[in-house]
């Protein structure tokens, strides 16, 4: 059985990326959630907002980034082979250790603009 590596990397790369961009999305709705007093009301909130967390991931950023891939693949093995790919996978691991890195030191305040601060 082959994998193609289209396959490999939305299997090993794409996915863990969108489910931890997900993870930090959840944490940011479980922040926000703070501001609602009633516990019900709290609690149906923060499982709609992660439904659709988990909507807009699955069927938006996923298939973005692999369309984001997919065409720094075409577009660089013209010009100069696998490095816009690479580039791109690097930029976006960056940037999700990054928002983690923030989010485990300083709290989920920290990777929220200014004006979402509770």
């Amino acid at each position: 059985m082959t994998i193609s590596k289209s396959h490999a990397v939305h299997q090993y790369y794409i996915l863990p990326c969108c489910l931890l961009l997900l993870n930090l999305v959840n944490a940011v709705i479980t922040y926000k959630a703070g501001l609602v007093a009633d516990p019900l009301l709290r609690t149906a909130a923060v499982m709609l907002l992660v439904l659709f967390g988990s909507s807009l991931t699955a069927f938006v950023v996923a298939p973005a980034i692999a369309a984001g891939v997919r065409w720094l693949h075409q577009s660089s093995r013209r010009k100069a082979g696998g490095l816009g790919e690479v580039i791109f996978f690097a930029v976006l691991g960056v940037l999700v250790f990054w928002l983690y890195y923030r989010l485990t030191l300083h709290g989920t305040a920290a990777i929220l603009p200014r004006a979402w601060r509770n």
